[in-house]
């Protein structure tokens, strides 16, 4: 899906606003790097997150995470948008495991902002993984497996029968 317009209810800059909002809540006692986020759902709600760092580290949740688990949480798993914010001067990229979960989600609209300037970058969940292993891959295994043992078994009747008659 190519970054498309927002539903009329909200613009680009309101959801990067949100953002903005949501970034001021972060936690990050730590790095302090604060982001926010806000995840535009396709029903039309909108639901906030930001990062949350803890002591151990790998107890950490970046914002678009944060976002996203809440909007589960409340029932979404359909997103039109994501807007991602942080004090630097640049919009700057979801992180790897970020990109990795926003696209289970499927594909849909990226709005990377910045807390003290109006430049964006759009772009979509696809376009910020490409090649991403998806619900989809699981899928094709699955297919991909059921062929193969199919085929396997019919070699092995065939191969069976051939001892059989010798």
């Amino acid at each position: 899906m190519a970054a498309s317009a927002l539903p009329q209810d909200i613009s680009d800059a309101e959801l990067v606003g949100l953002a903005r909002t949501a970034m001021k809540r972060a936690h990050c006692p730590y790095s302090k790097f604060p982001v926010g986020a806000a995840l535009l759902t396709e029903s039309g709600d909108i639901i906030l997150g930001c990062n949350v760092e803890n002591a151990s580290y790998g107890g950490t949740i970046c914002a678009e995470r944060s976002a996203v688990v809440s909007a589960v949480s409340q029932g979404h798993t359909k997103f039109r948008a994501i807007s991602v914010v942080t004090e630097l001067s640049e919009p700057a990229s979801p992180c790897g495991l970020c990109r990795q979960f926003l696209v289970e989600f499927g594909d849909f609209k990226v709005i990377i902002g910045t807390a003290f300037n109006s430049k964006t970058l759009i772009t979509s969940t696809r376009e910020l993984l490409p090649f991403a292993f998806t619900p989809e891959s699981l899928d094709t295994f699955e297919q991909e497996k059921s062929s193969a043992m199919a085929e396997i078994s019919a070699t092995t009747k065939e191969h069976d029968v051939a001892e059989v008659s010798s």
